[in-house]
């Protein structure tokens, strides 16, 4: 089992820059692969990215390639998310996900993870 916990949300203008956190209990933070969503009002949960265990492999979602960075810290078990040219279309909870093995590649999908966090809320103002 794993939990996690994430951080750093806040409200931003449009044009900035915030870094999401997600910190995960226990010791086996290695073995799973971690991914962000997020859900804005009235909308379904929406992939952003994912990272493989090691960090060798790295998936975007179109909307935000380019501007988002997904890392990871297994020394310290901690996913990372860097946001940078924040747009206010990008205003949604955050939620960080768990997954021991995906069933495919890219994993996309909420139903691919099986822990989640309980979100923390991204807000962009123009």
């Amino acid at each position: 089992q794993v939990q996690l916990v994430e951080s750093g949300g806040e409200l931003v203008q449009a044009g900035g820059s915030l870094r999401l956190s997600c910190a995960a209990s226990g010791r086996t933070f290695s073995s799973y692969f971690m991914a962000w969503f997020r859900q804005a009002p009235g909308k379904d949960r929406e992939f952003v990215a994912h990272i493989s265990w090691s960090g060798s492999s790295i998936y975007y979602a179109d909307s935000v390639k380019g501007r988002f960075t997904i890392s990871r810290d297994n020394a310290k078990n901690i996913v990372y998310l860097q946001m940078n040219s924040l747009k206010t279309e990008d205003t949604a909870v955050y939620y960080c996900a768990a997954a021991r093995s995906p069933p495919r590649y890219p994993a996309t999908s909420p139903g691919m993870y099986d822990h989640w966090g309980q979100g923390t809320q991204v807000t962009v103002s123009s």
